[in-house]
């Protein structure tokens, strides 16, 4: 499996999720597949996943949603995992391994400029991993001319960060204390990239997909599974996600009273099953 160079549309991607993004995902990986697994199920089985099928998981990360699409397709299907991450890529195989699934594999790959064999997939699936292209558009027409005729895609994308309170509320909390950077443009590549849905209905019908439907869905979200209030702020000011974005280049000065502040901000959510806060995603389906 070899590893892909920071080259091309996505180079800036490619390089943010290789050497900052990464290795924070394999490090807070339980914590974050714990919270999402229930969404990437969701995902599937709005997706009709069938024994036998071959599947292709864009943005797979470290594999769980990927493995999990292993047991559902069964062996007489296959799956392929791709990302950017060459140390998520990495993670995932091993953990293939360990479960002794022989119907998945993983490559290290840019899934907007990857040349997939023709006609190859019947479900292109991605639990949010689809956010990130530099050229969404021109992605997914690689990615449908993967799909056989009649194929399926399904995958989930994050709403807009106002309609995410387990993302928006310590933002707000660290804000006290930090210069937050100014926002990202709607359309650059990101998590809430996706927000808009006519945008993706407009991207989805310029590739050349058909019966294109957004489901709004609204869960309540465990932080980091069952992890303590403390792991939570852990999590959010170091791992993933806008708040340890904002505080990366902050004052290290500072740092400990964000930490204080995005605490106090969370505790009131904070319940014997977890820390409880709002989300809002979208399920997107469509055929080739």
């Amino acid at each position: 499996m070899g590893t892909l160079e920071p080259t091309g549309p996505n180079a800036e991607q490619i390089r943010y999720w290789n050497e900052t993004a990464g290795p924070k995902w394999v490090a807070y990986q339980q914590l974050l597949d714990t919270q999402l697994s229930a969404l990437g199920s969701q995902t599937m089985d709005r997706a009709q996943v069938r024994p036998g099928d071959r599947a292709l998981d864009v943005g797979c990360g470290c594999g769980d949603a990927t493995l999990e699409l292993a047991r559902r397709i069964g062996p007489g299907g296959r799956v392929l995992g791709v990302d950017v991450s060459a140390a998520m890529v990495a993670r995932a195989a091993d953990s293939a391994r360990e479960a002794g699934l022989a119907n998945v594999r993983f490559e290290n790959a840019d899934a907007q400029t990857h040349r997939f064999p023709a006609a190859e997939f019947d479900l292109l699936y991605s639990r949010f991993g689809v956010m990130f292209f530099a050229d969404p558009t021109a992605a997914f027409t690689n990615l449908r001319a993967a799909l056989r005729p009649g194929g399926r895609l399904a995958f989930i994308c994050w709403q807009a960060l106002r309609e995410n309170p387990w993302l928006a509320l310590p933002l707000g909390a660290a804000a006290q204390h930090l210069r937050l950077p100014p926002p990202p443009a709607p359309d650059a590549p990101g998590p809430f990239s996706f927000a808009d849905p006519d945008r993706v209905r407009g991207i989805l019908a310029a590739a050349g997909f058909e019966r294109v439907v957004l489901d709004d869905v609204r869960e309540t979200l465990t932080l980091g599974g069952r992890a303590t209030l403390d792991q939570v702020v852990e999590f959010l000011l170091h791992g993933v996600g806008p708040t340890s974005a904002a505080l990366r280049d902050a004052d290290p000065a500072v740092r400990p009273a964000v930490a204080a502040a995005v605490r106090a901000a969370l505790e009131p959510f904070a319940t014997p099953a977890g820390v409880r806060l709002a989300s809002a995603a979208w399920i997107v389906t469509a055929a080739s």
